[in-house]
C-alpha cells in the first residue's frame, strides 16, 4: 500500500501477517468486548473474534532523502522466546527491491523503539558476522530509548523478556553502532523537511512515531504507541509489555485528541490492511474513519 502526503509518499512493505499469537498481551480484547466496538471490521478481527496483526517496514520518500521506518523481525535471527519469529527466512529483502528500494539506496533508518519485531533488519548475516543492511544509511535511535535499553540488558534477572532484550542488542544494535553508523537523537529530531520524530513514550521509555508533513497534509506513523484499532475504543488497555502501562495510556489519549476530527491519517505499524485511516471522537472514546 502507498500513501501520499503532500509531495511526500509513504510505502509499506510487509514481512508477516498473522491472527492472534499477540492477544496474550492485550488481554482485555476478549471476543465479547472486540465485538462490542460495531466498527471493527473483519480486517482487524476475525468472525472469531481473534486480533489480526501485521508486521511491516514504512518506507518514507520525501525531498530527495529515502528513509525506512522500523525494520521488522529479520532472519537468521535466535528468538526462541517466540517461535513465531524464531530464525524465519523471510522474502523481505527482494520485496523491498521489488518495490525499488534496494537496501543501499537508503539515507535513514529509523527506529521507533529498539523490540526485536522493530529492528531486525537493521542487519543481516554474512560470514558468521552481523553486518548493517543498509550500509549507506544514518541509523537513527532516540538517545533515551537506548539509555534506558541499556539498563534493561544489564539486569541480570531471570525475565525471559531481558534475554531477548539482550539478543536484539547483540545482533541488530551494537553491529550498525560497532560501524559507525548510529545517530543518537533527541526524541523530536527533525530528519528532513516534512518528517520529525514525535516522542509517544509508555510502550518504551523512549519510544518515538513518526509525523509527516507536507502541503497542508499529514500523517503519524504510529510505531507501538497504539498495537491494534481496537485501543481506539480503549486508550486505557494497555499492553503487558508495556515499560509505564499508565504513561502508555495517557500518550495514546494525547495523540488521538490530537488529531480528531481533522484529516491527518495515522498509519498503524501492526495495523493489517488497510493499515491506516482518519480518527473520529466516539463518545469519550474514537474510532478509525
Amino acid at each position: 500500500m502507498q500513501w501520499h502526503i503532500g509531495h511526500i509518499v509513504i510505502t509499506r512493505i510487509v514481512e508477516s501477517t498473522f491472527d492472534g499469537g499477540l492477544d496474550a498481551f492485550l488481554p482485555f480484547a476478549t471476543p465479547d468486548a472486540l465485538r462490542a466496538i460495531e466498527w471493527l471490521g473483519h480486517e482487524y478481527v476475525t468472525p472469531e473474534g481473534v486480533l489480526k496483526f501485521s508486521i511491516h517496514a514504512l518506507v518514507i520518500e520525501a525531498h530527495g532523502k529515502r528513509i525506512i521506518v522500523d525494520t521488522c523481525v529479520g532472519n537468521d535471527k535466535d528468538r526462541s522466546a517466540f517461535p513465531i519469529w524464531h530464525q524465519q527466512s523471510y522474502r523481505f529483502l527482494d520485496q523491498l527491491n521489488a518495490a525499488g528500494f534496494p537496501p543501499e539506496s537508503f539515507d535513514f533508518v529509523l527506529c521507533t523503539h529498539l523490540h526485536l519485531d522493530h529492528v531486525g533488519w537493521n542487519t543481516v548475516l554474512r560470514d558468521g558476522r552481523w553486518i548493517p543492511t543498509f550500509p549507506n544509511a544514518r541509523y537513527l535511535i532516540a538517545e533515551q530509548e537506548y539509555a534506558v535499553m541499556q539498563e534493561l540488558v544489564r539486569d541480570t534477572g531471570g525475565d525471559v523478556m531481558r534475554d531477548v532484550d539482550r539478543a536484539v542488542v547483540a545482533d541488530s544494535v551494537l553491529p550498525v553502532i560497532a560501524a559507525g553508523l548510529v545517530d543518537f537523537v533527541p526524541c523530536d529530531y527533525v530528519v528532513c523537511e516534512g518528517v520529525r520524530l514525535v516522542p509517544t513514550p509508555g510502550h518504551t521509555a523512549g519510544h518515538v512515531s513518526v509525523e509527516v508533513t507536507s502541503n497542508g497534509q499529514a500523517a503519524l506513523i504510529t510505531g507501538d504507541f497504539i498495537h491494534h484499532p481496537c485501543q481506539l475504543a480503549h486508550p486505557e488497555w494497555s499492553i503487558t509489555s508495556d515499560y509505564d502501562p499508565a504513561l502508555s495510556a495517557l500518550t495514546r489519549e494525547e495523540r488521538f485528541s490530537a488529531i480528531a476530527g481533522t484529516d491527518a491519517i495515522m498509519i498503524g505499524t501492526h495495523w493489517p490492511t488497510p493499515s491506516a485511516g482518519c480518527i473520529d471522537r466516539d463518545g469519550n472514546a474514537y474510532r478509525l474513519r
